[in-house]
């Protein structure tokens, strides 16, 4: 079966050896206050840093998800309150989610989904945080966060869950990253990431939440020593080790998907029966392609698809009937993408 779906998408094949070398290794049996967990998380943090070339002050956490880190954000960032900048409904989802916690201290700015982020004209001053989706998963686009300046008075967190490990980011943009592992890292889904610069730190110190089991700052004085604030996934930490071992530098893989990206949609571009539902080139993503069709020929390419072993991505929301979407990520080889052109035709 070949897979494009957008997330959880195709996991590494090497995963089915690193599940048995996992077990034979006896990790699977050390507790997390061990050593021997210690010593793999240490190593795990260190070659992450490494492959997707994060600056070395800034600080890598591990949760149950990015759905988590949407509420240690919410939790032990914002005392002010925080401001979402979004065009899907992730970005929607996240400013919900934050609402719910912080009420009417969370707010919220839309923009259209073929246009770039507007550039901020308010006062950041009012706000701890600004949170903005990097990867819009549901309309297949993207912020370059090379556009946005950083705001002196507040912290800038990106939602990168369907980026993270696919595109080169420049980290200096941000003082709060947040992704899962089950889209561009090629694992199965129930590991959360959170990267964090010296600013996001000690602007939690700040606020001084410690009200939680996953408060940022009891997450931080355990991942100090190696260790987690409560039993973590020992499994998929392991599984993110071994693929970070494997995988190319992030220069490498960016360039590779981005490369892929541009070919696959000039193949589409030049098919009459389809369209990219993204006209704005400068605003579609690299890592999520959605393409555009009439509902009954969206339904028979799936059918056929599904015929041919390969599944596609639903439409999201409004597109739903009318679109598919296709994963290019990098646990997803280039003959599967000639598989998918074929299918096409």
């Amino acid at each position: 079966m070949i897979t494009f779906y957008p997330g959880p998408s195709k996991i590494y094949p090497q995963v089915a050896e690193y599940l048995q070398d996992a077990v034979k290794e006896g990790i699977l049996s050390q507790n997390h206050r061990s050593q021997a967990f210690m010593d793999m998380l240490k190593e795990c943090i260190s070659l992450f840093k490494q492959k997707l070339n994060i600056p070395t002050d800034y600080q890598v956490y591990f949760t149950s998800s990015a759905t988590e880190c949407w509420e240690i954000v919410a939790q032990s960032f914002t005392a002010k309150g925080s401001l979402h900048i979004y065009n899907g409904a992730f970005g929607q989802k996240w400013f919900d989610y934050n609402r719910k916690m912080a009420g009417d201290s969370a707010f919220d700015i839309s923009f259209d989904y073929e246009d770039t982020i507007p550039i901020l004209e308010t006062d950041t001053s009012k706000y701890d945080i600004l949170c903005i989706t990097q990867n819009e998963t549901s309309n297949a686009t993207q912020v370059d966060v090379n556009q946005i300046p950083m705001a002196e008075d507040a912290l800038i967190a990106f939602d990168v869950t369907s980026s993270i490990g696919g595109i080169e980011l420049n980290w200096t943009k941000g003082d709060i990253w947040l992704a899962s592992v089950q889209k561009c890292l090629g694992l199965p889904a129930g590991l959360g990431v959170m990267v964090c610069s010296p600013r996001a730190l000690q602007h939690a110190r700040t606020v001084g939440e410690r009200k939680h089991y996953n408060s940022f700052l009891f997450i931080h004085e355990n991942f100090e020593k190696f260790q987690t604030p409560y039993t973590p996934n020992v499994l998929a930490i392991y599984l993110l080790k071994r693929v970070m071992e494997q995988v190319a530098d992030i220069d490498v893989i960016s360039a590779k998907l981005k490369a892929r990206n541009l070919d696959f949609c000039r193949f589409i571009e030049e098919k009459t029966i389809w369209k990219l539902l993204i006209d704005n080139e400068s605003v579609r993503s690299d890592t999520v392609i959605a393409i555009e069709g009439v509902s009954e020929a969206i339904k028979d390419i799936k059918q056929k698809a599904k015929e041919a072993g390969i599944t596609l991505g639903n439409g999201y929301g409004n597109w739903k009937e009318t679109t598919f979407r296709i994963a290019n990520f990098p646990a997803i080889e280039d003959w599967e993408f000639e598989a998918l052109k074929t299918c096409l035709v």
